[in-house]
C-alpha cells in the first residue's frame, strides 16, 4: 500500500495544546483560592501567599504542580500499550466501581468516593471514562464497519453500559451522561452506520425522557427528579433545589463586564453565597471576579483546546489513535458545555465539574491523563497516509503533475534503448 508524508500528520509533541491546558489549570488554582479565601488574611500579601492561605487552593496547586509527572509518564509509553492492556484497565476500574458502591458511605445521596489518607478521596467513576475510551477505541478500530454483526453490537454495549450502570446506582447521574456521551460521539467518528447512530440516539433520548417523566408524574422524592423540576421553574424551588441556580445567576450577573476583582471582602464568593462555588459552580466565582470579559477568555480557551484536538484527530491516520483523541475531546466538550450551561440556567444541575478549573484531584488527574493520551498519539503517530485516504486536494495536485506518456519507436537497432526509456518513464510515473 503506497504512502506519502503529510506535514500536518508528522509526529510532534503538541506544546500548543499543553500550554493552553496549563493556562486553564493555573486559572483554576486562582479561582478556587478566590472562592475560599479568608478575609482576615492581609490584602497586602503576595498572590502566592493568598493562595497558600486557602487550604483548598493550596491542595489544587499541589495537584497542578505534580501533574507534569503524569504527563511525562503517560507520554513516554507508546499508545499501542494502552490498546494492548485496555481490557486490564477496564476490568480493574469496573471492580473498583463495584467495591465503592458496596462499601462507601453516601455523601449527599451519592456513593462515589473511596476514602484515602490525609482526608483525600478517590472517585473511580472519573477514571472509568478513560477506560471506556480505550475499550471502544480498540473495538471500533478493529473493523472498517463496526457494529456490522451482533457480536460487535453486544461488546460495544457491554463496554459502555456496565460501568455506566454501576455509576448510576451510586447516584452519579452526571458521570453517566458523560460516559454515554463519550460513547455516542466515538461511534459517530468510528465509522458506525448512521442507522445505528439514529437508533441509539432515539432510544437514549426516549429512555431518559421516560424515566424522568415517570418520576415526575409519580411524585418521586429522588433529588435528581427534583433538579429537573427546579430547572423548569427555579423560582418555585428558590429555598431548596433552585437556590443554587438562582444564586449562581446573581453572582455571574454581579460581575458585569469586567468583574468585581479578586479576593474582595464582602463579595458573594467570600460570603459563600453560591453553594459549591469552588467545585461544580466555580464558573460563578469566575463570573463575579472577572466578569463577562474574563469568562469569555475562559470559554475561548476551552474552544481552542477542543478544536485543536479535532484538528489533531483529523490528521491522525491510525484509527485507534484518532478515536482516543476524539474520546478525550468528547469528554472535555460534554463537561464544559454541561457545567457552564447549568450555572447560567440553560441545563439542569448535575454533579459535573468544570475541567481544569473545578476543585478535585480525581477529575483533574483524569483530564490530565486524557490530554496526555492526546499528546502521546501525536508524538508517536505515523506521517504516512494510505493511498485510499488521499485528500481531494492532494489527488488534484498529483493529477496536475502527471506526465503525458511518450511513445518511442522501439523497432530496429535501437529497441533496447527504447525499452530503457520506457522503463524509466514508467518508474517516474509509478
Amino acid at each position: 500500500m503506497s504512502q506519502y508524508d503529510d506535514k500536518r500528520s508528522r509526529p510532534h509533541f503538541d506544546f500548543i495544546l499543553l500550554i493552553a491546558v496549563y493556562a486553564l489549570m493555573f486559572s483554576g488554582v486562582l479561582a478556587i483560592s478566590v472562592a475560599t479565601f479568608d478575609p482576615s488574611v492581609s490584602q497586602d500579601l503576595p498572590l502566592l501567599n493568598r493562595i497558600l492561605a486557602s487550604n483548598t487552593g493550596s491542595w489544587q496547586a499541589i495537584f497542578v504542580v505534580a501533574s507534569p509527572a503524569v504527563v511525562w509518564f503517560v507520554v513516554s509509553i507508546p499508545y499501542e500499550h494502552f490498546k494492548t492492556f485496555a481490557a486490564l484497565y477496564y476490568f480493574a476500574i469496573v471492580i473498583f466501581l463495584f467495591v465503592v458502591l458496596v462499601t462507601s458511605s453516601a455523601i449527599r445521596e451519592v456513593k462515589a468516593w473511596f476514602q484515602l489518607s490525609l482526608g483525600r478521596m478517590l472517585q473511580p467513576s472519573e477514571f472509568a471514562k478513560i477506560t471506556i475510551m480505550l475499550m471502544l477505541g480498540k473495538e471500533l478500530s478493529q473493523s472498517e464497519k463496526p457494529m456490522s454483526n451482533l457480536r460487535s453490537v453486544v461488546r460495544i454495549g457491554i463496554f459502555t453500559l456496565v460501568p455506566a450502570a454501576i455509576t448510576y446506582l451510586s447516584g452519579e447521574t452526571g458521570s453517566v451522561l458523560v460516559m454515554l456521551g463519550i460513547a455516542f460521539i466515538m461511534l459517530i467518528f468510528g465509522g458506525v452506520d448512521w442507522k445505528w447512530i439514529l437508533l441509539i440516539g432515539s432510544v437514549v433520548i426516549l429512555g431518559v425522557a421516560a424515566i424522568f417523566a415517570y418520576g415526575i408524574i409519580g411524585g418521586s422524592n429522588d433529588y435528581r427528579f427534583a433538579r429537573i423540576l427546579a430547572f423548569l421553574d427555579p423560582h418555585a424551588y428558590n429555598l431548596d433545589e433552585g437556590l443554587q441556580l438562582l444564586r449562581s445567576q446573581q453572582a455571574i450577573g454581579a460581575g458585569g463586564m469586567t468583574g468585581r476583582g479578586l479576593f474582595v471582602p464582602g463579595s458573594m464568593s467570600q460570603l459563600d453565597f453560591v453553594p459549591e462555588d469552588w467545585t461544580d459552580f466555580v464558573f460563578a466565582t469566575i463570573g463575579e471576579a472577572v466578569g463577562f470579559a474574563g469568562t469569555s477568555v475562559i470559554v475561548l480557551l476551552f474552544l481552542f483546546i477542543i478544536l485543536r484536538m479535532l484538528y489533531l484527530a483529523r490528521f491522525t491516520y491510525d484509527k485507534f489513535g484518532r478515536l482516543l483523541i476524539i474520546g478525550v475531546m468528547a469528554m472535555l466538550f460534554i463537561h464544559v458545555f454541561q457545567n457552564i450551561a447549568m450555572t447560567i440556567g440553560l441545563m439542569p444541575i448535575t454533579g459535573i465539574p468544570l475541567p481544569f478549573l473545578s476543585y478535585g484531584g480525581s477529575n483533574l488527574l483524569t483530564n490530565v491523563i486524557g490530554v496526555s493520551l492526546v499528546l502521546n498519539v501525536t508524538k508517536n503517530r505515523t506521517a504516512g497516509l494510505p493511498a485510499y485516504n488521499v485528500t481531494a486536494g492532494e489527488a488534484l495536485r498529483r493529477r496536475r503533475k502527471r506526465i503525458s506518456p511518450v511513445y518511442v519507436n522501439t523497432s530496429g537497432d535501437k529497441s533496447a534503448f527504447g525499452l530503457k526509456i520506457m522503463k524509466k518513464r514508467r518508474k517516474s510515473e509509478g
